[in-house]
């Protein structure tokens, strides 16, 4: 086990001499078996370890019973260790969403919050290693292709995404179990997880077993070599996808837009487009889309579809699409088009006042890759957020009860609370603009922002959002 994971952290860079790693850790075996690996390679690769569990307040006793074992593992094994306790329950019913759901969200946000404090305080990079197994991956490469994912979803379980390393992904769970036993190390089991109450644990406990007893005993390998098949597919239909993308744009799109009434657009001859299979083409608009500046989290298929179907219609068909969008068809070409006000409010609906200045109730949208060296703005009406953080839609709104921001130590604070100790005036308080991933605040607007969507070293993309209150860009 240990030199396999060493080959597996060192094949994909998951970190360099003198960085931290903060292991998740819930007392289970997968959890139990990442730690205790860690900890006999952290001399050889020159990390420094610590370990955080969280407490979801569920399950009674035997959460108290898995934070206790997680503490005495800790001191056995001579590892900094950190206990975080939440209110899962609340936390699902404030967002709206399954428990299982916001215990994990929850999870990430705390560790998130912990590497951040870690980096503050002198360590230069902080990962966070989550004990996914193979087992885990082609538990959702199923559950994606149940929901009708697209080949993105079939990949799999990335072993790196950000800061979060994934060092025993390489394993099965039998194998981990295994060599737990062989050790005679111990660790607890949570019951939740032999019930079939989830979804994934539906798949977990009656559908891999029946597939691998019933029909093929290799089913997990053979699942989880087809997502790397699929992730090998997607990467070159990306690649291909957007380099036609750049050899065809009449004006191209990304930075070098260009412009007309306003907006900015992207133009392309709709015959060049219909040369190339239907998947290029579908990939294609999603490039294009993308470097527009439109987060693809709320581009469907059935967005893609109804731009490909313009490809075959007359001139003054146009289509609309997410954050001020269109799509629409001009003498033979395919023109996309980005209003500069990409999200408009209604006038009713009015921002807060600061200064004697009111912020506007209109947001603009850009998605783009982060630059080495690219400095944060640091102004009011200009917010970065790390945009691979972001798993939902968002809405631009007013408070609802339940809103919440992440404060740096990883705990959270209503928005109500935040309006009283800001003192903004009772009357004034259902006015302020919000920019919002359910309950989760991101962005006060003119205010404060949320520090689990705060851009790190680690962020690979970034969300920029401004008001029209102001014309500073962060760019």
């Amino acid at each position: 086990m240990k030199k396999e994971t060493l080959n597996f952290i060192q094949k994909y860079h998951m970190a360099e001499q003198g960085d931290g790693v903060i292991a998740g850790l819930s007392g289970g075996a997968d959890s139990v078996c990442l730690l205790r690996i860690l900890r006999c390679l952290r001399q050889e690769l020159g990390i420094e370890l610590r370990a955080v569990h969280v407490h979801h307040g569920l399950r009674g006793s035997e959460a108290d019973r898995d934070a206790a074992f997680s503490e005495e593992l800790c001191k056995e094994l001579d590892i900094p260790f950190k206990t975080v306790r939440i209110n899962a329950a609340e936390e699902a019913r404030e967002a709206g969403i399954s428990v299982e759901e916001a215990g994990r969200r929850a999870r990430y946000r705390i560790l998130e919050a912990e590497a951040l404090l870690w980096e503050k305080d002198g360590r230069n990079h902080v990962h966070i290693a989550t004990a996914h197994h193979g087992n885990d991956s082609a538990e959702t490469i199923l559950h994606n292709l149940f929901r009708g994912s697209g080949l993105k979803g079939l990949s799999g379980i990335p072993p790196v995404r950000g800061r979060i390393i994934r060092p025993i992904l390489w394993a099965q769970r039998r194998e981990i179990l295994d060599w737990l036993r062989a050790h005679g190390y111990p660790y607890v089991e949570d019951s939740t997880n032999s019930g079939t109450d989830y979804t994934r644990n539906l798949i977990r406990n009656e559908l891999l077993p029946v597939i691998t007893s019933r029909i093929n005993g290799q089913a997990v390998q053979n699942i989880l070599r087809a997502g790397e098949h699929i992730c090998e597919a997607d990467r070159y239909l990306e690649k291909t996808a957007g380099e036609w993308v750049r050899q065809h744009a009449v004006a191209a799109a990304a930075g070098n837009a260009g412009t007309e009434n306003g907006k900015e657009t992207a133009v392309f001859m709709a015959a060049e487009l219909l040369k190339e299979d239907r998947i290029i083409r579908r990939y294609a608009v999603r490039i294009i889309l993308r470097e527009l500046g439109c987060p693809l989290k709320d581009i469907t298929a059935r967005h893609i579809d109804s731009v490909l179907e313009l490809l075959g219609k007359g001139t003054g068909k146009e289509v609309n699409l997410p954050y001020g969008m269109t799509a629409g068809i001009e003498y033979g070409r395919l023109i996309f088009s980005r209003g500069k006000e990409a999200y408009a409010m209604p006038d009713s609906i009015a921002g807060p006042e600061r200064s004697g200045e009111r912020a506007a109730a209109r947001l603009d949208f850009q998605v783009f890759p982060r630059q080495n060296q690219q400095e944060i703005p640091k102004n009011q009406y200009t917010k970065w957020f790390d945009y691979d953080k972001i798993k939902d839609t968002l809405s631009v709104r007013n408070r609802q009860t339940g809103d919440y921001i992440t404060l740096a130590s990883g705990g959270r604070k209503s928005v109500k609370s935040f309006m009283i100790d800001e003192k903004i005036p009772r009357e004034s308080r259902d006015a302020v603009l919000l920019l919002a991933e359910g309950s989760h605040v991101l962005w006060i607007v003119g205010y404060r922002i949320s520090e689990y969507y705060k851009v790190t070293e680690q962020t690979k993309n970034i969300l920029q959002v401004q008001t029209d209150g102001g014309t500073d860009s962060g760019r």
